[in-house]
């Protein structure tokens, strides 16, 4: 028996079994889905029918616990969300586009923080899209992503080709919560560099799906002069580097050029044929977006002008531990 060949019929019959058991995990959370919305439908009918009131779910849930008593779903709290869930989707057909693909916690989440069923389903199909959690999903509906993404000042169309472009401008977010740091006014970018470092996956999941870290200060040599760049990624989605520079100021115009130098050393330096020009992204604590759009003039790599919003004031507690992080 050859290894190689063997190794190769281990990891065909390996990714078949993988993908069989998806497909009956999708397959069990639609059927549930789907009876979930029977039960809601069959309880609204009565009550339109017969007039009856709320007090027949708890009574549903009662009966229902005495002749299931080892099934969990049928409280009186998830049978009142059957009916929501109902209420909400009276047509069975939208349920196999989109609803039946989430988890049951993903839909009431989704439910009862989204009144608008547009801004609902958006969020839903980045959910499938990005296999978010379901506390993920809470994550990103509290910091109003649909309202941040493709909002950043940057001069894509004039750099990228399409439909390249019009991808990178819906990567990027304007502005960037990093509410998960702890930052005084003090700090320097370092500071901020260092807690982003530390908080690796979180930063990821604000910079969107397809993210790979690189490194932080990444040596790169010109001319025999070295250079660091505050922050190096690889967006896989769009075959490129992308490059962030970091500043706890208001944007200044110089900075896009020191942006455009380094995108062009990691395009001359890193960067392999077959790649997508790199990005280059400026992170700053606020600007002024007609100032930002003037400096982008002219200007001949790919870059992006967002701000950043962290919680400024350190809790008491940590002041002495994070004092210790100040270069």
């Amino acid at each position: 028996m050859e290894l190689d060949i063997y190794q190769n019929l281990f990891a065909d019959i390996k990714q078949r079994i993988l993908s069989a058991q998806l497909k009956a995990a999708l397959s069990v959370n639609s059927e549930m889905i789907f009876l979930y919305w029977q039960i809601g439908n069959s309880i609204a009918q009565k009550q339109s029918e017969k007039g009856w009131s709320s007090g027949v779910i708890p009574q549903l849930a009662k009966d229902l616990k005495n002749e299931f008593p080892n099934a969990k779903g049928y409280s009186e709290r998830n049978l009142g969300r059957m009916l929501a869930f109902y209420r909400e989707y009276p047509n069975e057909a939208i349920l196999p586009q989109l609803v039946a693909k989430l988890p049951w916690g993903h839909n009431i989440l989704l439910i009862e923080k989204i009144k608008d069923q547009k801004i609902r389903f958006w969020y839903a199909e980045r959910c499938i899209e990005n296999n978010w959690s379901r506390d993920v999903l809470d994550l990103q509906i509290k910091s109003n992503l649909k309202e941040r993404q493709g909002k950043s000042i940057n001069n894509f169309e004039n750099t990228l080709p399409k439909p390249l472009s019009d991808l990178a401008n819906q990567t990027l977010k304007d502005p960037y919560i990093f509410d998960f740091l702890t930052i005084d006014q003090e700090f320097h970018e370092k500071d901020i560099e260092k807690q982003l470092t530390h908080h690796i996956t979180r930063f990821l999941l604000e910079l969107g799906k397809g993210v790979s870290f690189v490194g932080n200060q990444y040596h790169l040599v010109v001319a025999n002069q070295g250079y660091y760049l505050d922050l190096l990624f690889y967006h896989i989605k769009l075959k490129c580097y992308v490059v962030i520079e970091l500043k706890n100021t208001k944007f200044k115009p110089e900075y896009t050029g020191k942006l455009n130098f380094y995108s062009s050393a990691v395009d001359s330096l890193i960067k392999e044929e077959s790649e997508n020009p790199s990005i280059g992204i400026s992170l700053c604590k606020d600007k002024n977006n007609i100032e930002a759009e003037f400096a982008l003039r002219d200007i001949h790599k790919p870059i992006g002008i967002s701000e950043i919003q962290l919680v400024e004031k350190l809790p008491d507690h940590l002041q002495v531990f994070f004092q210790a992080l100040k270069i």
